[in-house]
């Protein structure tokens, strides 16, 4: 089975189809390519509430806000990063704003289905 990214409408949100098994694709209109991801660093960028109301088990809950001014702690992180939140909408902002500094990411969408998907 191929696991990867699909844009869901014309936004810059990705779900997560099929099982989570370290190795994922992205679907770009007709491109497509691997991401390939062994064990990767999850990031929750909920609010500290929303993440203790449930998350990834071994995510990390660096809300949005923080993100620019904890650029260089993430950087410092095992990369490849997936990044989650309750729908993808923070994750995928997080996502756009950590590409632009240089790390290795990817948005994991709603950490609901990125639960469900490892």
């Amino acid at each position: 089975m191929r696991h990867y990214f699909e844009p869901v409408e014309q936004h810059a949100v990705w779900r997560c189809d099929g099982a989570f098994n370290g190795r994922m694709a992205r679907k770009e209109g007709n491109n497509k390519f691997n991401y390939i991801m062994s064990n990767p660093t999850i990031i929750d960028v909920r609010t500290p509430a929303e993440f203790m109301g449930g998350h990834v088990q071994g995510s990390i809950n660096i809300p949005l806000q923080e993100v620019p001014a904890r650029v260089a702690e993430i950087s410092a992180m095992k990369q490849p990063i997936v990044l989650c939140c309750a729908s993808g909408n923070r994750s995928g902002q997080a996502t756009m704003f950590l590409r632009q500094h240089g790390i290795d990411c990817s948005n994991g969408g709603s950490w609901l289905d990125l639960n469900g998907s490892i």
